[in-house]
């Protein structure tokens, strides 16, 4: 199970969130002892912070002003948003994927690499990239955001391990949908990874939690303002309250993983791969 966050520097909530969970898993350490049974059966990995000097600047890009999930060689063959798809136009705009001729900047690079070598040997790996910035609610998302005619290869296995959590939390209020259903992009740096694993004949189901700020513009519209306040809650009740609430989230996904045979079976998973399709795919049946 690996978690993610600080990809964009604005969107500090992400880190924040992560930063938090991970001192409640070291306190637990210290008396949970279901969690050092756990512990035993599968490895949680976090990655707090990809983008330190974008966070360090208040930059979305990186430090060479390039937007690490548009940087990946990949490039969407159906129509894209305008700039937000991801662009060569210049730096000075934002979701800039990099020129044509560059390398994959040093801390996209550095993910793919290391993700593709945590998946090496394993049966399944689970992710979530914390982000925020879309819409009012929360929202988890996964690939493809490439295309919306292709759908995910484990697009069945993801379904289930959605119709799961949502059996078990009826009362959350999360949306759980492809990216693909919004706006395509090219340069995605989770689908770069996800195609990458697929060659190697590994297994990644990366989900993206994007968390809603426009509700927190709603809520205290002065922080508008701001370009930290576009992206993270600014009042201190706010920030505790968004700490509290991916617990269960993040819970869920980590015994997900441990028990991952209930759900994960992609060979035959013939029925929630169709209720998948039917559900977010019915104009490409």
């Amino acid at each position: 199970m690996l978690f993610v966050g600080g990809v964009h520097g604005l969107e500090r909530i992400g880190t924040q969130v992560l930063l938090s969970y991970l001192h409640t898993i070291i306190e637990r350490m210290t008396w949970d002892t279901t969690l050092h049974h756990l512990l035993e059966r599968i490895q949680i990995v976090f990655i707090p912070l990809v983008n330190p000097v974008g966070m360090a600047k208040n930059y979305r890009s990186n430090g060479n002003h390039i937007d690490l999930m548009r940087n990946a060689p990949l490039n969407s063959q159906e129509k894209t948003a305008f700039l937000i798809g991801g662009h060569r136009l210049s730096p000075r705009i934002p979701w800039f994927r990099g020129h044509n001729s560059q390398q994959m900047e040093l801390e996209a690079d550095a993910l793919t690499r290391f993700v593709t070598d945590l998946t090496t040997s394993r049966t399944v790996t689970l992710s979530l990239d914390c982000h925020s910035g879309f819409g009012l609610k929360d929202r988890i998302w996964f690939p493809y955001a490439h295309s919306a005619k292709q759908a995910f290869p484990y697009i069945g296995d993801v379904f289930h391990l959605r119709h799961t959590f949502m059996r078990t939390y009826p009362n959350q209020n999360y949306i759980f949908e492809p990216q693909a259903l919004h706006y395509l992009c090219h340069g995605d740096l989770w689908d770069h990874i996800t195609l990458q694993c697929l060659r190697q004949q590994q297994v990644i189901l990366p989900l993206t939690l994007e968390m809603g700020s426009w509700r927190w513009i709603k809520k205290n519209p002065l922080q508008i303002r701001q370009a930290l306040g576009i992206f993270n809650p600014m009042k201190p009740q706010r920030i505790q309250r968004v700490l509290q609430k991916h617990i269960v989230l993040m819970d869920f996904m980590i015994n997900a993983t441990a028990n991952y045979p209930s759900w994960f079976n992609h060979a035959d998973n013939p029925y929630y791969k169709q209720q998948a399709l039917s559900r977010w795919y019915k104009k490409q049946q």
